[in-house]
This record gives C-alpha cells, sequence and structure tokens, in this order.
C-alpha cells in the first residue's frame, strides 16, 4: 500500500467526526426508514446552510429478509463508489496538469498538504476557511439533491445504493481537501484507490451511528479528542509539505 493510500484513510479516520455532522443525519433517516413506516415529512438539516434538502418519506415497504446491517452497507458502498468515480476524474486531470501544463507533481502535493493543515484546522474549530471551500460543490448540489425523493424511503437495496451514490456528492471540505491528494497522485487509478480508502476510513463512524451505537460517535464529538485529531492532521500536513517542498526544490 502506498503512502498516499495510507494516507488517506488515515485522513478518513480522523476526519469522520465531521462526518457525523455531515452525513450523520442522512444514515439517521436511513436507519428510521427500515426500522419503521414514516408518513410525515423529513427534513436533512445540513451544514451548507442554504441547500435545500428535503427528504420526504412514506409508509416503508421494506421485507423482513432485508436487514438493517445490509441496506446500511448498500448505501455506503454507493457513497464510495462515488467518491471513487471523482477520484478516478480528478487523478486524469493531475496527469493531463503535469503531462500537457507542465504542472511538477510536487506541485501538486504541496497544495494537498495545505489543504490537510487547513482540514486540521477546520476540524479543531480554529480556521473555517474551508467552508468557502465547500460552497464551491453548492451549484451542482443543488441539482442533485432534487433526485434523492426517488429514493426515500429507503425499502429497497437499489434505493439504499442509489441514495448513497447520491450523497457522495454532497459538498464537504474532508472529501475535497482528499481529492487534492486524488490531483497530485497524477493518476486515474491511484485517484481512485485514494478515494477508496478515504471511504473506508470514514466507514466506523457512520456504520456506528446506523447502527445505534452511541460510545464510538460520543468519542468522536468529544472536543478534547476531536481536537487531537485536528492536531494529528496538522502536524502530518506540515511533514507532507516539507517533503514535498524538498522534492520540488
Amino acid at each position: 500500500m502506498s503512502l498516499d493510500i495510507f494516507s488517506a484513510f488515515i485522513i478518513g479516520l480522523l476526519g469522520s467526526g465531521h462526518c457525523l455532522a455531515m452525513c450523520g443525519g442522512i444514515t439517521t433517516i436511513l436507519t428510521s426508514a427500515i426500522d419503521k413506516p414514516r408518513a410525515q415529512p423529513i427534513t436533512q438539516a445540513s451544514e451548507q446552510g442554504d441547500i435545500p434538502i428535503n427528504l420526504v418519506s412514506t409508509p416503508s415497504s421494506c421485507s423482513p429478509q432485508t436487514s438493517r446491517l445490509n441496506l446500511v452497507l448498500l448505501y455506503h458502498f454507493g457513497r464510495i463508489a462515488t467518491y471513487c468515480f471523482i477520484g478516478a476524474i480528478v487523478g486524469f486531470t493531475g496527469s493531463i496538469a503535469a503531462k500537457n501544463i507542465g504542472l511538477p507533481i510536487a506541485g501538486l502535493r504541496l497544495v494537498a498538504a495545505v489543504f490537510v493543515i487547513l482540514l486540521g484546522l477546520y476540524i479543531g474549530q480554529w480556521l473555517l476557511w474551508l467552508n468557502r471551500v465547500e460552497s464551491l460543490g453548492k451549484g451542482l448540489w443543488r441539482y442533485l439533491s432534487p433526485l434523492a425523493k426517488h429514493v426515500i424511503p429507503v425499502d429497497t437495496s437499489k434505493k439504499a445504493l442509489g441514495l448513497g451514490a447520491l450523497w457522495g456528492w454532497l459538498p464537504c471540505g474532508l472529501v475535497y481537501s482528499t481529492l487534492t491528494w486524488a490531483l497530485a497522485s497524477g493518476n486515474s487509478l491511484t485517484g481512485a484507490a485514494i478515494m477508496l480508502f478515504f471511504g473506508l476510513g470514514t466507514l466506523p463512524a457512520l456504520v456506528a451511528l446506523s447502527l445505534g451505537i452511541g460510545s464510538i460517535k460520543n468519542l468522536l464529538v468529544n472536543t478534547a479528542f476531536r481536537k487531537t485529531m485536528a492536531i494529528s492532521l496538522i502536524t502530518y500536513g506540515i511533514y507532507s509539505f516539507i517533503v514535498a517542498y524538498q522534492v520540488m526544490f
């Protein structure tokens, strides 16, 4: 396993507390739709503020054979598949930039390291500059979010997969920060692999939330633990910046 891929997994794992805020609501809705029928509107509150995400659930026809865990895993499989797709595109873009424009890969790694530092500052609540980066995806999300009505309630495997694939496009600073590593890889397959392992890193927290394991959620939202994760990311970002700088200069 290359260092970049392993790093992406660690970023996903350390930043998964942020995932609880971004994807925790939809994960809870998913679980609720499986557990019991609902006839009232369900609204997913997003940190994006002005992005409308109105999910209306109707009585679920989920069969007894369809377990909660299967649907939850399919949802996350769809989410991670979208990450891989975007990572492949971004990695290919990096290769084009390196070959045709002459942009050095080491320069892209410098940018990726800066974003890891910004991510750490964001998770630690010391500097929220990544909010501006997240806003870049709002335009596309406004067109995609209404599609959620076609996969709610989540009462089949296809709907769980589709909801996850859709939610992979949710504007997220954590995802965008990791995509800079996919860009710096300069390769579509490596870019997809980086986003795959990033997605796997986010799984423990979100699956635990889906299954009602509150102890993991409490740990990830704990202020001291969150700041420790943030400092770890900042330290890694600084180290990566120094290495990329030495290679470039």
